[in-house]
Order: structure tokens, then C-alpha cells, then sequence
């Protein structure tokens, strides 16, 4: 496919919804949404896409009930010490934005771990929101400037849009395609900065049931689109050829 996005985002919604309609506890639309990830991140992969942003829990999260938190807590210890090591083998680089505060120990041993086995790896990176959220990312960032110029590392001048990017949990390019499931229209606190220019595509597919013929319909949609980053810019022929079809 011509025209790929470098780097793609994807807020995983609707993994409890897709359970409940199903009379299955939240528990079982996490389990088999963590499977749908292992498989989008090795399609990516071959796909070509370079950078693959998921949003695995927000810093939100932690207000649901004590038990989903605790099972999701274990599922992704499971999932980092097993199920990625396939996704390691494939040559996917393991990385994770978010605070480390407050997830527990084990967690932290599990994501310092797949960092560890995957940080040679080069062929795509799949960056795994924990614990994150976007206005917390800035505050963070800011923060780390304010400490910096404090410190007479840079000056004020030094500060630009780009090298903000480098202040963020992970310095990566920013999101060319944000993909949300599960009928929501919106970005909960998601990549705020990265996303500036993106091109959103909504689904209404719960992710459990968002697979490969999913995303290639998410990635012919950015191949459709004409991307003027607020200048002005011949249509894409593909967006075109779609208008008069």
C-alpha cells in the first residue's frame, strides 16, 4: 500500500462492553483484547508501520473497581513476561510511556524486562501506554525543561516544538494516524501533543474484534487523505479516485 503512516496510535475501547454483551465478565474482553494486540503489533510490523502507540491503561484507570485493576495489573505481568517475547522474536522493539508511579513492583520488573529482551531490536517499535495520560506527559516535560534551564543545561530560546518532543516519556515522531475503537469519539487524554496533525478514524468495532482487514481499512483511509498541515496542497489522487467512486 503506498502512502503509510510512520508512526499509528491506537486507543484499545471497548474491551469491557465486548464482554459484557457477550454475559462474560470485563475480565474475559481484556484477556481477548491483549491477544488482538499481540497480532496488530506483528501485522503492523510487516505492514511496514515503524512505530505502533497503544493505550493499554490511563492514569485514570486506577478509578475502576480494585479487582479490574488488580486482574488487568496481572494480565499485563502475564503478557510482558510471555506473549510478548513472540512479539520480541519478530524483531519489535518493546518501549513504554507513562509514570511508574503508583504500579506496582512485579509490573515494573515485567516492563523492565521486555524493554530489556527488545532494546537491540529494530524493525518496528510498539510504544505501550501504562499509566499514562497526555496533560500528565506535558506537566512532566515542563517540569524537566523548567529543571534543565534551571540547571543552565538550555535556555529559554532553545525551546521549541521540536525539541519538546525530546522532553516527552519517548522522544518518537509524532502520530500520522489515530485509530479509536468501540464507538467513542474522542481522545481521553491520548498523544495530545503527538497528535496535532493526525488523521482520526473512528470504529465502532470493540477491539476484540478489531483485526488485520480492520486496519488495512484504517490505513486505506490515511492513504485517502490529502495532509496539508494548515498550508495548501494538491489532493491525494487517492482521496480523488475515492470521491468519484
Amino acid at each position: 500500500m503506498d502512502n503509510l503512516p510512520v508512526h499509528v496510535g491506537i486507543i484499545m475501547d471497548g474491551n469491557g462492553r465486548w464482554a459484557s454483551e457477550r454475559g462474560k465478565k470485563r475480565s474475559e474482553g481484556h484477556k481477548e483484547g491483549a491477544k488482538v494486540l499481540e497480532k496488530l503489533a506483528k501485522y503492523a510490523k510487516e505492514k511496514g508501520i515503524k512505530v505502533l502507540t497503544v493505550y493499554a491503561f490511563s492514569t485514570d484507570n486506577f478509578k475502576r473497581s480494585q479487582e479490574e485493576v488488580d486482574y488487568l495489573m496481572d494480565l499485563l505481568i502475564y503478557y510482558f513476561n510471555n506473549k510478548l517475547d513472540k512479539v520480541a522474536k519478530d524483531g519489535i522493539k518493546v518501549i513504554f510511556s507513562g509514570r511508574r508511579e503508583p504500579l506496582r513492583e512485579d509490573v515494573l520488573e515485567a516492563m523492565d524486562g521486555i524493554v530489556k529482551r527488545t532494546k537491540d531490536n529494530n524493525k518496528c517499535i510498539l510504544n505501550i501506554c501504562l499509566n499514562y495520560g497526555s496533560q500528565e506527559e506535558i506537566v512532566d516535560a515542563s517540569l524537566k525543561i523548567a529543571n534543565d534551564i534551571n540547571m543552565g543545561i538550555i535556555n529559554r530560546e532553545d525551546i521549541n516544538r521540536e525539541t519538546f518532543f525530546k522532553y516527552l516519556y519517548q522522544d518518537l515522531p509524532p502520530i500520522d494516524l489515530l485509530i479509536r475503537t468501540g464507538k467513542e469519539h474522542r481522545l481521553s487524554n491520548f498523544m495530545l501533543y503527538q497528535s496535532y496533525y493526525a488523521e482520526l478514524y473512528f470504529v465502532d468495532t470493540y477491539f476484540p474484534d478489531f483485526l488485520e482487514p480492520d486496519f488495512d481499512k484504517a490505513l486505506e483511509y490515511y492513504a485517502s487523505c490529502n495532509r496539508k498541515f494548515g498550508g495548501v496542497k494538491e489532493d491525494n489522487p487517492n482521496r480523488l479516485k475515492k470521491k468519484n467512486n
